[in-house]
């Protein structure tokens, strides 16, 4: 399951290269040939997102890693690593590309070219579709970064958008003959940025609260509590703590079995628990169960 995971992870990363470095090619090339500082601007978006497939890649290999003593409970944090690396390049694209936007208005400007207009729509279609790849499956794999990735392209759909509007005025401000309207083509700029930085700021907050041991909430662990109480010889779950590690979960639960069984006994309803949360929930990889004398008098922990 886990070499399965990976290769798909990292075909979904491999798109985002591949596409990423074609789209930001084209754009740059055509935004400097139609004098687009829009389509520019777009354009080192689109080469930040190359920067951040690759982390992805980087973070989905270490986080498969298997368990070694220095990391008993695996690599999973990784890709929570990786999505911020992610964020950080974001920020750092938001904010050249609104320096260089601002410094446009303070320098003669024309109109872009029509060709402009037509790398902007296919940028869109495109990072659309990329989009709606990476992110469904980023939820198939529970994959934080590439869910962090995907929202980079829908970012990307968002600026070129912005650059479409922009372009599209300072052709129609010059046609019109209206001076102001040619600056709507560093005002989109400057608008990509702001997205390009709240975006990165999302991201960067998930990531983080990710990173800081998340423990699921009592109502996402019914199904966990549900399961273990079946099992023959637990008379009571005294508390469980489900924290996320990356991609995947680590369960600590201590149970109330019967006093008077022997330890060999209570030892293997705890190995019981164990192999049936692994077995029966995917996204756990590790299972830590304690076992306490049954105690009708104390109250379970939540």
């Amino acid at each position: 399951m886990g070499d399965d995971r990976l290769a798909q992870a990292q075909f979904g990363a491999w798109v985002g290269i591949v596409g990423n470095l074609a789209l930001a090619g084209v754009k740059l090339l055509i935004g400097l040939m139609a004098k687009s500082q829009a389509l520019i601007a777009d354009s080192v978006h689109s080469a930040s997102d190359v920067v951040g497939s690759v982390a992805v890649l980087i973070g989905l290999r270490a986080a498969e890693r298997p368990p070694d003593a220095d990391h008993p409970y695996g690599h999973g944090k990784a890709e929570s690593i990786a999505a911020i690396i992610v964020a950080v390049l974001l920020a750092v694209v938001g904010f050249e590309i609104a320096m260089s936007s601002i410094k446009a208005f303070f320098a003669p400007v024309e109109a872009p070219g029509m060709l402009a207009v037509w790398a902007a729509i296919g940028s869109m279609i495109v990072k659309e579709w990329m989009f709606r790849y990476k992110f469904k499956l980023g939820k198939k794999l529970n994959s934080q970064s590439l869910i962090a990735n995907a929202y980079e392209h829908r970012s990307d759909v968002y600026s070129s958008f912005a650059a479409l509007v922009g372009i599209g005025g300072a052709i129609v401000g010059e046609r019109l003959g209206v001076p102001w309207m040619l600056y709507l083509d560093p005002a989109a700029g400057i608008f990509v940025s702001v997205l390009v930085l709240k975006m990165a700021y999302n991201i960067m907050m998930e990531s983080i609260h990710s990173t800081l041991d998340h423990v699921l909430h009592e109502e996402d662990t019914k199904q966990l509590r549900q399961a273990i109480a079946e099992v023959d010889g637990v008379l009571r779950i005294d508390s469980l703590r489900a924290r996320e590690h990356g991609h995947y979960q680590i369960v600590d639960v201590k149970i109330g079995v019967d006093p008077a069984i022997t330890v060999l006994a209570g030892h293997q309803i705890g190995k019981r628990v164990k192999h049936m949360l692994l077995e029966t929930f995917p996204d756990i990889r590790d299972v830590l169960v304690h076992v306490n004398p049954f105690d009708p008098t104390s109250q379970p922990k939540r």
